[in-house]
């Protein structure tokens, strides 16, 4: 008599392969994720395979030094890299849900293929939204739980690298928000605010933001993620309307790019959406709503997974009911590097220009 086996692809270990795979794909953010120093997000798994609580991700910085020509000296003139690190802190974060047996049979399989969608989109939204948290932390605070001196000692570091649309150049965070006024269009997010941000990053930040460079046709980008009502109010710049009429080419079998997305000026514009949950700011501008925008590089957002998100299952109430747990150990933080004497001294945003805009609306 021959005995059954379970099927390969229906064992827990497998599913969850194939549960993460979905995840990487499937996440809002997963055309700007990869393992290398040219994605916006970059990916490390190196703690999968060994102890430890954090990562180290060496900063790449962009070469400026004049060539070596003719028959002059190479040796003794090289360019310095001026490499640096950003540490980032893993955690374990998890979730779970219960099924009944009247509503789900004892099995491990089924069971998690009755939660996977609640489970996945649970994990999705998880990971968009320690990025978007990121993106606008101070020195890895929350803009929110930011006091007034946190704001002002992050906006002196990084004033080569922060744009008001008032055009305030002070280094009074609190002062630069309250110059924001809604009845001004031109202190909304508009084309020539991402000429000027795409200028700071290019010129006026030191070291420089690095573009992405896009594999499938060989040109530079900078990605804007922008505030849902910063968006709402680009897309009533004339100049973005026109611009769309010929973007639809280039934006094709690009990974990315997605439905939705705005291309300027060597710029993707995309709609974060969670920004509305946790960046929507009330009270600290003329307008009474302000609203951020980030432009971002290469190595703007570190994600560290020491492991993989997986499920396990566990009986209740006298195996009445089953609980499913997803979880992972892993970490997202905006990229930062020392521009003092130290390694860690005077953080600034690696990759990221940040901007401050009116919004037209209150939210």
């Amino acid at each position: 008599m021959a005995d059954t086996r379970a099927i390969a692809n229906l064992t827990p270990e497998q599913w969850d392969d194939k549960f993460f795979t979905e995840y990487l794909t499937e996440n809002r953010y997963a055309g700007e994720m990869g393992t290398s120093e040219n994605d916006i997000i970059q990916v490390k798994e190196s703690l999968t395979t060994k102890a430890g609580d954090r990562v180290n991700f060496a900063l790449v910085n962009k070469l400026t030094q004049d060539a070596v020509t003719g028959r002059g000296t190479m040796e003794g003139h090289e360019e310095d890299m001026g490499t640096r690190s950003y540490e980032l802190v893993v955690d374990k974060r998890r979730n779970a849900v219960r099924v009944a047996e009247i509503d789900e049979q004892f099995s491990a399989i089924s069971l998690r293929d009755a939660a996977k969608f609640v489970l996945k989109d649970w994990s999705l939204k998880d990971t968009e939204k320690l990025i978007e948290q990121s993106l606008g932390a101070i020195n890895g605070v929350a803009f929110a739980a930011a006091d007034a001196t946190q704001r002002d000692a992050w906006l002196v570091d990084n004033r080569d690298r922060t744009v008001f649309g008032s055009g305030y150049a002070g280094v009074d965070h609190s002062a630069g928000l309250a110059e924001l006024t809604a009845a001004t269009a031109t202190e909304w997010l508009t084309t020539a605010h991402i000429d000027t941000m795409k200028l700071y990053a290019m010129t006026r930040a030191n070291p420089k933001v690095r573009p992405t460079r896009s594999a499938a046709n060989g040109r530079s980008y900078y990605t804007l993620y922008a505030h849902p009502l910063a968006f709402r109010d680009l897309k009533r710049d004339s100049k973005i309307t026109d611009a769309q009429k010929g973007a639809s080419l280039e934006m094709e079998n690009n990974r990315i790019f997605q439905g939705g997305d705005l291309l300027w000026n060597g710029v993707i514009i995309k709609e974060a959406h969670g920004l509305y949950d946790t960046m929507t700011i009330t009270g600290e501008g003329d307008s009474s709503t302000v609203v951020p925008a980030f432009l971002c590089g290469a190595q703007a957002i570190g994600a560290a997974y020491a492991r993989r998100w997986r499920t396990k299952t566990e009986e209740f109430d006298y195996g009445d009911k089953h609980g499913v747990e997803i979880s992972a150990i892993y970490g997202i933080g905006k990229m930062q590097y020392g521009s003092g004497a130290g390694d860690r001294d005077d953080l600034k945003d690696h990759g990221v220009v940040t901007g401050w805009f009116a919004s037209s609306t209150a939210a």
